[in-house]
C-alpha cells in the first residue's frame, strides 16, 4: 500500500458515478444493500474489502485485487458482477440502526479528507431511496 492508501472492510457502490462507501461490520447488510442499490442502477465497485486512494483533495474507491467483480449474494455465494474500476468517493453510509431523526451533520475523516457520513439501516426497504436523497440533496443532508 501506498502511504496514500488504505484497505478497508467495507463494500463501495457508485451511483451516476458517485461512490458510496458502505461501513458496518460482518453481518450488517452491506452486500445485501450493494445488491438492491445494483437493481436500482448503481455499479458495484467492490465487495467485502476496497482500496481507498486519495488523489490531491478527493478519495477514490477501488476493487480489492482478489475481489475484482466478486459479490457476495447470502445464500447464494459469490457471484460476478460488472463493476467499475474506480470511483470518487460522496458519501459514507454507516449501517447502524439510526437513534435520532434528524441528526446534525456527520463526516468521517479518511486519509485526510472529510467526507459526509449518514447512519441508516441497511434492511429498511427505503434505504436505498435514502441514499439516493443523500446524494442528490448533497449539503442539504449532509
Amino acid at each position: 500500500m501506498m502511504p496514500d492508501e488504505e484497505l478497508i472492510h467495507a463494500t463501495c457502490i457508485a451511483l451516476n458515478g458517485r461512490g458510496i462507501l458502505l461501513v458496518g461490520p460482518s453481518g450488517s447488510g452491506k452486500s445485501d444493500l450493494a445488491l438492491r442499490l445494483i437493481d436500482r442502477g448503481a455499479e458495484l465497485v467492490g465487495d467485502d474489502y476496497v482500496v481507498l486512494e486519495r488523489d490531491g483533495p478527493q478519495i477514490f474507491a477501488k476493487p480489492a485485487d482478489a475481489l475484482r467483480g466478486k459479490l457476495e449474494v447470502r445464500h447464494l455465494g459469490i457471484c460476478q458482477f460488472p463493476f467499475r474500476e474506480t470511483a470518487p468517493l460522496h458519501l459514507i453510509v454507516s449501517l447502524t440502526e439510526p437513534t435520532e431523526r434528524l441528526p446534525d451533520p456527520r463526516h468521517r475523516l479518511i486519509l485526510g479528507v472529510d467526507l459526509p457520513l449518514i447512519e441508516l439501516s441497511s434492511f429498511h426497504i427505503s434505504t436505498p431511496l435514502k441514499i439516493s436523497l443523500a446524494l442528490e440533496q448533497g449539503s442539504v443532508l449532509l
